[in-house]
């Protein structure tokens, strides 16, 4: 089961942009402190890099994503998650539109 609303969160209102508009995002914050980004990942091959061990959970539509040092391209659709380590990167590969929230730590 994927996340569809979250309660009693902080919201960072002015949107993250990234890669020309191709990933948005907004930062959550929860009442003990911990934080997530929810957002859209347009068609496009991207890499991104981390600092926290991430989870990356779909929300909507679909992607596949290769994480670092692994030559596999795995498919992730809606209601699954994958993890991504820190202090490494991963790429997304989207054909179509990937709504997802992003766990850190």
């Amino acid at each position: 089961m994927s996340t569809s609303s979250i309660a009693n969160i902080t919201i960072t209102t002015q949107a993250n942009v990234y890669f020309d508009g191709k990933c948005v995002s907004h930062g959550i914050t929860f009442p003990d402190g911990s934080k997530k980004s929810v957002g859209v990942v347009l068609p496009a091959t991207l890499k991104f890099n981390t600092g926290a061990p991430e989870i990356m959970e779909c929300v909507a539509g679909s992607c596949e994503y290769k994480l670092a040092g692994s030559g596999n391209w795995v498919k992730s659709a809606a209601g699954d998650k994958f993890s991504v380590p820190g202090n490494s990167s991963f790429e997304l590969r989207v054909a179509e539109v990937y709504h997802y929230i992003c766990h850190f730590g």
